[in-house]
């Protein structure tokens, strides 16, 4: 009976998946837009323009996998604020010391950004913060999986597959590549790193 049900539970979500898949394709075919990948940048942003096709893949990645977890429109839309914003200052010229996710967010918080979970996810994206909500996760895991990113590109888009199923895992390994990169090119792993490792449940 265990089995049964689980095999029940299994076809199941394949069948929700390939339904939502069936209405993106029919609303391609009758030519209604999809979400707006192009406007999310803030006006005081400083990108080039191979950073500017890295955020808009970021946030296609975040859109596809609210999508397909059924996500509220709110929560994704705090998603997709702190992707707009965690690499808006990577092509400004930052006073030493300062990182840019940091300076994004000092930014976006003056100029009326108040959402904390959305801050903390673009300080903190390029390290990993052991306070992070759904945002700054989310964040993370798809600035790493990104489809444009060289190396190791089956491995990422196997993972990515997997996020809508089961992020927490993925998550996991996730911050396990980045450490164990880290560790292979004799870089240090910051403290804010380990600290966001070991919060995380393991297997």
């Amino acid at each position: 009976m265990g089995n049964r049900g689980s095999a029940q539970r299994t076809v199941i979500a394949v069948a929700r998946r390939a339904w939502r898949a069936l209405g993106r394709l029919l609303r391609a075919w009758r030519g209604r837009p999809g979400p707006s990948l192009d406007v999310g940048l803030p006006q005081w942003a400083e990108v080039d323009k191979r950073r500017r096709a890295h955020i808009r893949r970021v946030a296609a990645l975040v859109e596809r996998w609210a999508e397909e977890m059924e996500v509220p429109k709110r929560e994704r839309a705090r998603w997709l604020r702190a992707v707009w914003l965690h690499d808006a200052l990577r092509d400004a010229r930052l006073p030493k010391g300062t990182t840019h996710g940091a300076a994004a967010a000092d930014r976006a918080a003056r100029q009326g950004e108040s959402d904390a979970g959305v801050l903390d996810a673009v300080r903190y994206h390029s390290i990993g913060y052991a306070g992070w909500d759904a945002a700054g996760r989310m964040l993370y895991l798809a600035d790493y999986l990104e489809p444009g990113r060289r190396g190791r590109r089956k491995t990422r888009a196997r993972l990515a597959e997997r996020v809508p199923r089961d992020p927490d895992r993925v998550l996991r390994e996730v911050v396990k590549q980045q450490i164990r990169g880290r560790l292979r090119a004799g870089r240090t792993i910051h403290p804010l790193t380990l600290e966001f490792w070991n919060s995380l449940d393991g297997d």
